[in-house]
């Protein structure tokens, strides 16, 4: 992949750059919204950047793609560029904008790096950059041409038709279309992008899963309030739970994401905890309409039974499905021994559960959740491909591609 003047050069310097990549990366937002603050409005998240998660991402997926092309220079990291040009076209990035970037990325590197940034270094970079650019662009291209839209043109008009509050921090916005045009069907598992206005002026994106399988004439998506716990509240969710009201007119994307359900008859583990819930419902809610002769087991952990947000609609799709079930640990709300039944008091244990043979697993939830049930998997002699997950916001864990 890299050429052989450059593979050299990319070796030597990859630790030196890995070394300085966190600050780069913050060097390069403070610099690419210093000259393109537009990019603010519509396209970048306000509360990833000020959070540091954002920045992470990017020094994360460079380092991740430069590491490939010298330890298997004959392989990309599929899964690595799948995941970023699905976020990508779900907010109408154009291929133009990788030159902006490309432009303030490089000033970067040299504002940290000064003289160290040879032009033999400069020209080596630079190849890694638009070997990794040209193949988002090309994936890209292909993901708006499989749904006939562009960048202009995924997004549409919808009115707030329901609010259903799930627990008290979790709503479910339920929107309906606007005009005769036909409603592009999602995948189960995959997400859209909400634009929405904030106070200042500026639209700031949020991607949300789809909770509901499509019936043609609704999109069905559940928001949690963030609240501080250190950080800045949530922009967004807090606006969208005080302030939207019904009727009123919401713009999403047209559905992407890569972690989508597969097709075939293997049995199917979800895992979830938390608002991490969300995609596995959407999946669930799929193979409910489908009704699906697959055997599923659905595995959620939250504090509490009333924290559980979307358990009813769960709970009637499991019904609904021939060979299903579902297991819940509670860190509260049961005795500190174990329940009986299918609600556990702790932590999830998903040694402690009798796993389908030969199944396929998607997890979704904090990170730290899904690392340890990930390991357990793993333990337990998963292969690594079977196992799928979902990140809100920007990849901070990589797992597929370590």
């Amino acid at each position: 992949m890299l050429s052989a003047t450059s593979l050299p050069v990319i070796e030597a310097t990859l630790p030196v750059i890995g070394l300085h990549i966190n600050e780069i990366a913050r060097r390069f937002y403070d610099h690419l919204f210093e000259t393109h603050p537009e990019l603010l409005d519509g396209v970048f998240n306000r509360g990833n950047q000020a959070d540091g998660h954002q920045q992470q991402a990017l020094a994360g997926s460079v380092a991740a793609f430069a590491g490939m092309l010298v330890n298997n220079p004959g392989q990309l990291p599929e899964a690595l560029l799948s995941r970023i040009s699905h976020k990508h076209v779900a907010l109408g990035i154009k291929p133009d904008q990788y030159q902006v970037v490309h432009d303030n990325l490089f000033w970067a590197i040299a504002d940290v790096l000064g003289d160290a940034v040879t032009p033999e270094v400069a020209a080596a970079w630079d190849e890694v950059y638009w070997l990794m650019a040209n193949t988002l662009v090309n994936l890209e291209r292909g993901l708006y041409d499989a749904v006939g839209l562009s960048p202009d043109t995924i997004w549409r008009s919808w009115r707030l038709a329901r609010r259903i509050q799930e627990t008290d921090d979790v709503v479910t916005f339920v929107v309906e279309r606007t005009d005769e045009r036909d409603v592009l069907p999602s995948l189960p598992g995959q997400y859209v992008t909400l634009q929405m206005p904030v106070p200042d002026g500026a639209h700031q994106p949020r991607q949300y899963s789809l909770t509901r399988a499509d019936d043609g004439h609704h999109r069905w998506f559940a928001v949690k309030r963030v609240t501080g716990q250190g950080g800045p509240d949530g922009e967004v969710s807090n606006l969208l739970h005080d302030a939207a009201k019904i009727g009123d007119e919401v713009i999403l994307s047209a559905p992407f994401g890569d972690v989508v359900l597969d097709s075939t008859d293997r049995p199917v583990v979800f895992a979830s905890a938390g608002i991490g819930v969300t995609p596995m419902a959407g999946m669930l809610s799929h193979l409910a309409k489908a009704r699906s002769s697959r055997e599923i087991m659905f595995l959620h952990a939250g504090t509490s039974p009333d924290t559980f947000a979307l358990r009813n609609q769960v709970q009637e799709d499991l019904e609904t499905l021939p060979q299903a079930g579902m297991v819940t640990w509670y860190e509260q709300g049961l005795d500190s021994s174990p329940a009986s039944g299918d609600e556990r008091a702790g932590f999830m244990d998903v040694t402690a559960v009798e796993l389908p043979a030969d199944a396929v697993y998607y997890l979704c939830g904090p990170l730290p959740f899904m690392q340890v049930v990930r390991q357990q998997l793993l333990d337990l002699g998963v292969a690594p491909r079977d196992i799928q997950y979902e990140v809100f916001g920007p990849d901070l864990w990589q797992a597929d591609y370590e």
